[in-house]
């Protein structure tokens, strides 16, 4: 399945979730936040099934002033 990750084009196996793709692209889980076609995914949902052509945008904490 296609999706678009930070607005490039990522191609992961069907079923995938959010925890798969996180994996594949190898982004460590803590301190970053997942959207999915603009909406926030709480992490207690980022085993649910991802769709084909989902807009998804992950952003990382940073610290600084």
């Amino acid at each position: 399945m296609r999706l678009t990750v930070n607005d490039e084009s990522v191609e992961l196996d069907d079923g995938a979730c959010v925890t798969d793709l996180l994996a594949k692209m190898g982004i460590a889980e803590k301190g970053i936040a997942v959207a999915v076609d603009w909406v926030v995914v709480p992490r207690s949902e980022w085993h649910e099934q991802l769709s084909y052509g989902a807009k998804v945008d992950v952003v990382a904490a940073v610290q600084g002033g």
